[in-house]
């Protein structure tokens, strides 16, 4: 190749430095866009909200949310040193992760949705994501979960990214997570591990505590690693420098044996400290069953909206953040119908997909509530970019507690940030739904008639006449456990006809009309 080219004066005017900057910022435009439009886990992430306003007036003060937020870390803070050849020093900032999945059934629109909801599941435990890769394959590879090749790859990423974890979007076994972080050499966590986590950081009560640990080393137990040397106490029976002569005889069980012990040790203790608890909770939903008050259940996906439609409809306060498992511990409310009928309304911890087996375990006695529950309120989040899916992991969950045969209202909430056309082909396919918005109220009245209309009522219907003397028995049947359908005063007493339950019946037997 001829050098007299190289020689000549460039045609081409100079561009100046502002010009340059602009094209630069052309160029970076186009490249955000671009990921925004493919979905790209960059950013917030698709399964938290994405309206404005969190809070409605019903929410109340949330004192407990100021709590939890009362120390918080700030990204893009950091003045650490570029040179730290002399100083020592520690990096205190968000964890930053790349996410991980592997595809291997439905349409490439699941995969998307499933990285995304890990995306918000990392962003609830407290890190920063940078990237998300999604691998097709027929099935995880049993050495590296991802394949060596694409291990590597993502290895690059991490690299280039500066993450120092990689969240794995399904259950690791220990060899896959060993093998995984040997090649790209940073902390490797999978789905499972992150939900647990998370468990831990918002389990507030005795109970939930008690039921969070005892997941956690549920998963923990198989998957302890030795340490060389230091893991072993087993010394030989040899005498002398070989065998490590006097005082060198361990006590014939390895460290990582004493380990799995005492894990199995303490779960055993945590067992019997959480069916302590049970009884608690069994003699309050004996009482409520005595006194026939009928019980509606709160079940639904996580972040779909449980804690604030319980907040509009009772004025609970309970805590209300955008993040996912914000609230774990089961919240027991009064509520009344229009026409004076009481009942409870009880908020559960929220569901997700793949929801850990030990989690499920752990939580089963929590999860009772919606077992014995009369009427059940599926909650679901409309704006969600798969409700279905939503609905089908909240099913089967609720088919692991024996809860599925249960009366079950649809509530699609979310109604004000939902496209209408999801809606309506939720509404098709559910015959049992109420469309609301528990940050705006829209289809409040409605879900409040359909709750009515779904709880047991008294069904023994008795004429009464009760002396004026006895205005104890009349208050009672002013209680939400009757419903009086007329009252007449006569010369002999009060003349009532009501609709009790059974058991009452049997109590106003002396005041029956005789004729």
């Amino acid at each position: 190749m001829s050098t007299t080219s190289n020689s000549q004066p460039s045609s081409e005017p100079e561009l100046s430095p502002e010009e340059i900057q602009a094209v630069i910022d052309r160029i970076l435009a186009k490249d955000t866009a671009a990921r925004t439009k493919s979905g790209g886990v960059r950013g917030r992430a698709q399964a938290i909200s994405t309206l404005d306003e969190e809070h409605s007036e019903f929410d109340g003060e949330q004192q407990d949310l100021a709590e939890r937020r009362a120390l918080r870390r700030v990204a893009g803070l950091s003045t650490e040193l570029e040179d730290v050849t002399e100083v020592e020093y520690r990096q205190l900032r968000l964890e930053r992760v790349v996410l991980a999945g592997v595809w291997t059934e439905g349409t490439a629109d699941d995969a998307d949705n499933s990285l995304r909801e890990l995306a918000a599941l990392a962003e609830t435990a407290g890190s920063e994501v940078l990237d998300g890769v999604v691998q097709r394959r027929l099935k995880p590879d049993p050495g590296t979960y991802l394949g060596s090749g694409k291990a590597q790859e993502l290895r690059d990423i991490v690299m280039s990214t500066g993450a120092d974890t990689v969240i794995v979007d399904g259950e690791l076994s220990p060899s896959q997570r060993r093998g995984l972080e040997d090649i790209v050499k940073v902390k490797v966590i999978d789905r499972t591990a992150l939900i647990l986590d998370i468990f831990a950081q918002h389990a507030k009560s005795r109970e939930g505590k008690a039921q969070v640990e005892l997941a956690q080393l549920e998963y923990l137990l198989p998957r302890l690693r030795g340490w060389g040397e230091s893991m072993s106490r087993q010394a030989g029976g040899r005498v002398g420098a070989a065998g490590g002569g006097i005082g060198s005889r361990g006590p014939g069980e390895t460290k990582i044996e004493l380990d799995r012990r005492r894990i199995r040790t303490r779960m055993a203790k945590l067992r019997r400290e959480i069916a302590g608890m049970k009884p608690a909770r069994d003699t309050k939903r004996a009482n409520r069953k005595r006194n026939a008050v009928p019980s509606v259940a709160i079940v639904g996906y996580t972040n779909a909206g449980k804690s604030s439609l319980l907040n509009r409809l009772t004025d609970a306060g309970v805590l209300v953040e955008n993040a996912l498992f914000a609230t774990l511990d089961p919240t027991v409310r009064k509520a009344e119908t229009a026409d004076g009928l009481g009942y409870t309304l009880t908020d559960t911890v929220g569901f997700v997909r793949s929801l850990p087996t030990q989690l499920v375990e752990a939580f089963r006695s929590t999860l009772e509530e919606a077992a014995d529950a009369d009427l059940i309120l599926h909650v679901v989040d409309a704006s969600h970019p798969d409700p279905e899916g939503q609905i089908a992991a909240v099913r089967e969950v609720l088919t692991e507690v024996d809860a599925r045969k249960l009366p079950e209202i649809v509530v699609l909430n979310k109604a004000d940030a939902a496209d209408p056309f999801v809606v309506e082909r939720l509404r098709q396919r559910e015959p049992r739904h109420v469309v609301v918005s528990a940050r705006t109220g829209q289809g409040i009245p409605e879900l409040l008639e359909a709750i009515s209309d779904g709880i047991p009522r008294p069904t023994v219907q008795l004429e009464l006449l009760i002396p004026y003397d006895r205005g104890e028995v009349v208050s009672r049947l002013h209680s939400p456990d009757a419903e009086i359908l007329s009252v007449e005063h006569v010369e002999n007493g009060t003349k009532l006809e009501v609709k009790v339950r059974e058991g009452l019946a049997a109590e106003l037997g002396p005041f029956l009309r005789r004729g």
